[in-house]
């Protein structure tokens, strides 16, 4: 594929716990030869250490290497963007990819999105997702929701954004962990339009 025609997809980390969703998200889009584009929050650096095995070392450069390697696979573009690098694609209408997954999404994320604030560049990508009527998906990890949190989202729902929490189900008769992330990565991949066989659908 080609890089005019690969599907181009933001994905950002937040400090949410469910680090491995994006991480198993992140192989499977680079695996269908997607050109992704990473953001990481600073929570989400930290959360991925305590959950993963995986170290993410400081500058974009070389996190791009790691997460490659994790990935294990050399198809794909990958460009990790930094936090607060206002001049990447991602923050403006006229260069951000079609579509947009925050996985995990924090509470705390979602409050900024359902407020408007682009305080860094995960907040400012899903305001031009907002702007521009694109794609935005948004994995919370967090229970219970409070009041707050389900306001946010019927708000953020009611303007166009998939609102799917990472709750795997179990008719696909889970046997590991890996089992049950792949159920819900397989879910986002499905709204994402991207091929994917992680998971037999109901009625296979």
């Amino acid at each position: 594929m080609t890089d005019s025609t690969r599907q181009r997809v933001t994905l950002a980390f937040t400090g949410a716990s469910g680090a491995p969703y994006g991480l198993r998200l992140l192989q499977c889009l680079l695996r269908a030869d997607c050109e992704v584009f990473v953001i990481l929050s600073k929570a989400a650096r930290v959360v991925i250490g305590m959950e993963t095995d995986l170290s993410l070392p400081a500058g974009t450069g070389k996190a791009e290497t790691v997460l490659r390697e994790y990935a294990g696979t050399d198809r794909g573009a990958l460009t990790v963007c930094g936090l607060e690098q206002w001049t990447a694609p991602v923050a403006s209408g006229s260069g951000a990819p079609a579509s947009m997954v925050v996985c995990p999404c924090s509470t705390g994320t979602l409050s900024a999105i359902a407020s408007g604030a682009s305080d860094n560049l995960i907040e400012r990508a899903a305001d031009v997702a907002l702007k521009e009527r694109r794609q935005l998906i948004l994995v919370p990890r967090e229970s219970p929701f409070s009041a707050i949190h389900l306001e946010n989202m019927l708000k953020l729902a009611r303007l166009g954004v998939t609102i799917l929490p990472a709750a795997p189900g179990f008719y696909h008769r889970p046997q590991s962990v890996d089992d049950l992330i792949d159920f819900v990565v397989a879910r986002i991949l499905d709204q994402l339009g991207v091929e994917q066989t992680l998971v037999k659908r109901w009625g296979e």
